[in-house]
């Protein structure tokens, strides 16, 4: 069965993952461990790796998973087409790289969203590997958009988080 990415509610990864087994949807909440600051003593904590999502198993064509997942408290949306109503599968080959990095205890730090005024590298799409100047950054939206040059002229698209690092 394929995978999919879930958006849950900030937070609520944890919860949404739980509810999700209750239901006997398989779930993944990869976390990682790290080190966090209390006034008096510093103490090692699990996070998510990807803070607002989690992954779930399965059958693309099954309405009823969907709307059970979509139900379950903590789940915004299932990550798919720009009108939404398509999920769209995450490799299977993406998730078990996500599985051998949680697995070998690698110390992973979460990295930053580029900032408005910051130039970019676009990761995913049909502009893969080009840069650019992020224009407008709304990480609590994913949304950035990023002007590049073609032919001497600038045009602004739309990206999500995941497919944009800084450079």
């Amino acid at each position: 069965m394929p995978w999919y990415a879930v958006h849950t509610r900030s937070r609520h990864e944890s919860k949404a993952c739980d509810g999700l087994t209750l239901k006997s949807i398989h779930a993944f909440l990869p976390k990682i461990e790290t080190w966090s600051r209390r006034k008096d003593r510093r103490k090692r904590i699990q996070l998510p790796m990807f803070p607002g999502y989690l992954f779930v198993e399965m059958m693309r064509a099954d309405n009823q998973e969907r709307l059970d997942i979509l139900k379950t408290p903590g789940v915004v949306k299932i990550l798919g087409t720009a009108r939404g109503n398509i999920p769209i599968p995450v490799p299977d080959e993406k998730i078990e790289a996500i599985r051998r990095l949680v697995d070998s205890k690698v110390e992973i730090q979460h990295y930053r969203y580029p900032k408005a005024g910051e130039r970019a590298r676009i990761l995913d799409g049909p502009f893969r590997d080009i840069e650019g100047m992020v224009v407008k950054a709304d990480p609590r939206k994913d949304l950035f958009v990023i002007t590049i040059e073609i032919l001497q002229r600038a045009v602004a698209i739309e990206m999500q988080g995941f497919q944009v690092e800084r450079v």
